[in-house]
């Protein structure tokens, strides 16, 4: 666990850091500068996009988490992994981009009358995507080197100042719209060019087709696995953009523009699990390979310790400032408080299952995987369509939130039936018990505050501190003091104690 938790750390870090941006972005900027129909179109085109990309770059991203551990030769220049994946995705790009014009049509006729102004920016879906799968091919392949923190660092810092450039810009009239949309989507190809100029410095890019020796038998296992993870990535991502996708038809652009700024609050309870998934992909690839099922356990174990710590002690500190949160809002807004309870409830869940979805993904049963995925997708599909008319974008919401929670659940499950592994703790529960005792106090006191106060942003301010104070000193603590929670608390330990020597 030592090289995960100091990369996870330098990765989540980061990940923060660049969240406030993305929240000083997405949450404030957006809002500021951006009606709430624009806000709604630029999610959308972001998320279908990342739909774009997971469909071009037809399973490479898999294979290279997979077999990657097995071709890392410097000497043999990995056997011409990069470059054969590069092929791939270039054929993917050039497939896909036609079967996005020959469908213009349709999908136009879908969306024009709730949804016209995304029809108009469409085709800017295409670069946006190329944009994407270029640097999801050029990370993958850093991540199987160890080398996490400086695609994290391009995608979570680099991308998102640009952006913060881009919104100011256009807040004191130095560009239009049309024109912040457009660079907004070409910035795209800033992390992803960068990567590659890297990959080049490094010697990691060789442009010779004679490079590429990996042999026939692996190639033809190569394509079977590639096949049965595209699929099951491509369900995945559907999930992801299938509520925009659908609140933007059934309801309108603004209702999406909502949701979607919900999506991205609750985005603080991922950074920690995508933190650990970057640094542990690759080793649990490297576990399979040598049949190591007690470090899984205990990669597992942590991982998903870890992963419900942050999870409750994220969702303590943004539920309980609920109030607050939304009173530097648009008053259109508020219907998103139920979105954001929803949402996060789901995405707490799928942090404390930990790393089912990657131990699943890379061992031999990963075809089994897509049966989950389906009923994921499925479910979401089926559940929305009843729920969208009749709820809104809530209802949208308590789908996800609901589906989410009952396919980690069932999958985590499967891996125990199928290798014995299970992430999950009887002294969690006293991790839970702490958690539901700080919430049940701290509503308590909210009850008290008169809801006058919320108009006041300098009062609403000192509110989420004192209420994220109260977090850290009555949930943080009481977890490292009395060990409740022991991975948690040794790292900090460790920490104060490298502190303690810097000082001495």
């Amino acid at each position: 666990m030592g090289i995960v938790q100091k990369d996870a750390f330098k990765t989540t870090v980061i990940s923060y850091l660049g969240l406030f941006l993305g929240y000083v972005n997405k949450v404030v900027l957006f809002i500021w500068f951006l009606s709430t129909e624009q806000i709604g179109l630029i999610n959308l085109i972001l998320a279908v996009g990342l739909l774009f990309a997971q469909l071009s770059n037809l399973g490479t991203v898999y294979v290279t988490w997979r077999f990657f551990p097995f071709f890392r030769n410097a000497a043999r220049k990995h056997y011409g992994f990069l470059l054969l994946n590069t092929l791939v995705v270039c054929f993917g790009i050039l497939l896909f981009t036609i079967l996005f014009y020959l469908f213009q049509g349709s999908i136009s006729n879908h969306f024009n009358s709730k949804s016209p102004l995304f029809v108009q920016y469409y085709y800017w879906i295409i670069p946006l995507g190329i944009a994407n799968v270029f640097f999801m091919l050029f990370e993958n392949h850093l991540r199987g080197l160890f080398q996490n923190v400086f695609t994290v660092f391009l995608q979570d810092i680099v991308l998102r100042i640009g952006v913060t450039c881009l919104l100011l810009l256009l807040a004191f009239n130095s560009i239009s719209f049309e024109l912040f949309f457009i660079l907004h989507v070409l910035i795209y190809f800033i992390p992803g060019l960068v990567s590659f100029i890297y990959l080049l410095k490094i010697g990691e890019f060789h442009f010779s087709i004679k490079s590429i020796t990996i042999p026939k038998r692996f190639r033809k296992i190569m394509v079977y696995f590639s096949l049965f993870s595209y699929l099951n990535t491509l369900t995945t991502l559907l999930v992801i953009s299938m509520d925009a996708l659908m609140i933007a038809s059934y309801l309108d652009l603004k209702q999406t523009g909502i949701y979607t700024t919900m999506i991205n609050l609750t985005s603080a309870l991922q950074i920690p699990y995508r933190a650990i998934v970057r640094v542990s992909s690759p080793i649990i690839a490297k576990l399979w390979k040598a049949k190591d099922m007690i470090g899984m356990q205990e990669i597992y174990e942590k991982s998903s310790a870890v992963g419900l710590f942050i999870g409750l002690l994220s969702f303590l500190c943004i539920w309980t400032c609920r109030f607050e949160f939304f009173s530097f809002l648009k008053p259109e807004f508020s219907v998103g408080m139920y979105v954001l309870f929803f949402l996060l409830i789901g995405r707490m869940v799928d942090m404390y299952c930990g790393l089912n979805g990657t131990i699943f993904s890379t061992s031999k049963k990963y075809k089994f995987d897509l049966f989950f995925t389906v009923f994921l997708c499925l479910g979401i599909f089926m559940l929305n369509l009843f729920v969208i008319p009749k709820y809104g974008i809530v209802g949208a919401a308590f789908a996800t939130g609901l589906v989410y929670v009952i396919y980690n659940f069932a999958r985590t499950f499967y891996i125990y039936k199928a290798y014995g592994l299970l992430p999950f703790k009887r002294s969690q529960l006293k991790l839970v018990f702490l958690f539901f005792l700080v919430f049940a106090l701290i509503e308590g006191i909210s009850q008290g505050i008169p809801a006058e106060w919320m108009l006041d942003k300098l009062l609403s301010l000192l509110l989420i501190f004192i209420k994220c104070t109260l977090v850290l000193g009555l949930f943080v603590v009481p977890v490292i003091y009395f060990n409740m929670e022991p991975e948690t608390a040794n790292y900090f330990n460790k920490l104060r104690s490298q502190w303690r020597l810097k000082k001495s």
